[in-house]
């Protein structure tokens, strides 16, 4: 076991793990905020993982994942926008560890790959994760007004 691989597990169990059982137990708000930042810690997990057993195709299934994660989280905002406008969530909160997460993992492992294609795609990947997190963290901050008629 390399120091990539236990880095992940670590991330997993006392990142991923936790996020778990806040999407599965609790108030919504507290939900759909759990799995914004699961999505993120996966992605970062498979980042890790990617390093760890020299698998290029892991980075792949990261940035997928980095599109389609806050992808969820707004389609799970409109969703539940009646019940959210109720108990607001307070994702502003987990903005910040989340971002700091991002480049803790990110930016060694574009140290460790070198230049090259590989480290513009972790660059993406990463670039992706951070605004993705943003954008949604304010969608959840701001609930759709009760006003404005579907469309």
């Amino acid at each position: 076991m390399n120091g990539w691989l236990a880095a992940a597990a670590a991330l997993l169990l006392c990142g991923v793990g936790p996020a778990l059982w806040g999407v599965a137990t609790g108030p919504v708000r507290r939900r759909v905020v759990a799995q914004n930042l699961a999505t993120l810690l996966t992605c970062l997990v498979l980042l890790l993982l990617a390093q760890g057993y020299h698998r290029t195709a892991y980075v792949d299934l990261g940035l997928v994942l980095s599109l389609l994660g806050p992808v969820g989280t707004l389609v799970y905002a409109r969703l539940l926008a009646d019940e959210l406008a109720d108990d607001p969530p307070r994702s502003s909160r987990t903005t910040r560890p989340a971002v700091v997460a991002t480049l803790l993992v990110v930016l060694p492992l574009c140290v460790a790959t070198g230049p090259g294609r590989a480290t513009v795609k972790l660059l993406v990947t990463g670039a992706l994760l951070i605004a993705g997190n943003v954008v949604a963290s304010r969608a959840l901050d701001d609930p759709i007004p009760e006003d404005v008629p579907d469309e």
